[in-house]
């Protein structure tokens, strides 16, 4: 994650930006200042920031801030709220939960703090985006008390073992929970709007979409996977992500005709199998596998022949041949990149 950082500024160079960033706003929109933002400037505490009470955007990433300013809670208008990159513990947030003012938020972004639970966000009640990554949150207990009108969830970087409190997010697109300690998917059956799921580097084993059929990002990238079973009813789904795990054999892909972006690097596979059908693939990752030869590869990916813009096979034995580049040039018309390589 990009820390974000930049050199210090004092209390009254921030509250001079704050009012450059006013008269900018009068001078353009001929009206009153809607968006305040002091990212980077490692500010201790807003004593000295102005905070005009139209805003309905406030970001304060990068700063050095371990509570929250009381004036916040009286933003009638407050729509959007980031205290990414600062010094927040769960007693500095508390205070969010009773600020009725506010109630009316649609975007709360906690990320990179040191919270230890999920937030009390019940006041929220329009909810649209939920942001406590890279924090210390062992579990999701309170998730419950969160908006069902809720788009996106993150939790990832944390220390989180089991998905819970999540059966209420019918409108959920996009659920990141990368980087945890989850060890089985589970209670997804209602997210029945999930578009994207983030699950990369826990320590998942086996592959359970609860039928899923909208969803059209996964990410089980660094996990424990022995096999590829499972996705056959994720028939939107359009970019799939599985290396750096042990599978073994290309299988349940058949079904994927909407599939553009395959990523099975880093695995154990010795043959591509089970794609051949796929019509729309243009990327495809298979790099740090055991696959012998290019023997039959025309017939493996037939689908995708005039499709096909990336293919990765870089440190495969068939990747040692000398006439490797141009055998897939001459089997792929447009091809665009071969490894690395970008094809002039």
């Amino acid at each position: 994650m990009a820390s974000g950082e930049g050199p210090a500024v004092d209390p009254q160079t921030a509250a001079a930006g704050v009012e450059e960033v006013e008269k900018m706003e009068t001078e353009e929109q001929e009206g009153p200042a809607l968006c305040l933002d002091l990212t980077s400037y490692q500010l201790h505490d807003l004593s000295e920031v102005e905070i005009p009470p139209t805003l309905e955007e406030v970001d304060l990433t990068a700063n050095r801030l371990a509570s929250v300013d009381p004036r916040i809670g009286r933003l009638a208008g407050l729509r959007k709220l980031s205290f990414r990159q600062n010094l927040l513990d769960d007693a500095a947030v508390a205070p969010l939960s009773s600020w009725d003012a506010i109630a009316g938020l649609q975007e709360l972004v906690l990320r990179d703090n040191k919270l230890t639970r999920i937030p009390d966000a019940s006041i929220f009640k329009g909810l649209l985006v939920f942001d406590v990554s890279f924090n210390e949150i062992s579990s999701l207990t309170g998730l419950c008390k969160v908006s069902s009108t809720l788009k996106e969830l993150y939790v990832s970087k944390n220390e989180v073992a089991k998905m819970e409190e999540l059966e209420h997010f019918h409108t959920l697109e996009i659920l990141e929970l990368g980087s945890n300690r989850l060890r089985v998917m589970e209670n997804l059956e209602t997210l029945t709007n999930l578009q994207e799921l983030w699950l990369g580097r826990n320590r998942i084993r086996t592959v359970n979409l609860c039928g899923l059929k909208l969803i059209q990002k996964i990410s089980l990238q660094s996990n424990r996977l022995t096999s590829m079973d499972g996705f056959q009813e994720c028939v939107a789904l359009e970019e799939l992500y599985l290396s750096h795990n042990g599978i073994q054999k290309m299988e349940g892909l058949s079904t994927l005709q909407n599939l553009r972006v395959l990523d099975v690097s880093s695995n154990k596979l010795t043959a591509i199998e089970n794609i051949e059908t796929l019509t729309r693939l243009e990327d495809l990752w298979l790099n740090d596998n055991q696959i012998p030869s290019l023997e039959g590869i025309d017939a493996a990916l037939a689908g995708s022949r005039e499709k096909l813009t990336t293919i990765y096979l870089e440190r495969n034995p068939c990747a040692k041949t000398s006439d490797y580049s141009s055998t897939l040039k001459k089997i792929f018309p447009n091809l665009e990149q071969i490894d690395s390589d970008i094809i002039a």
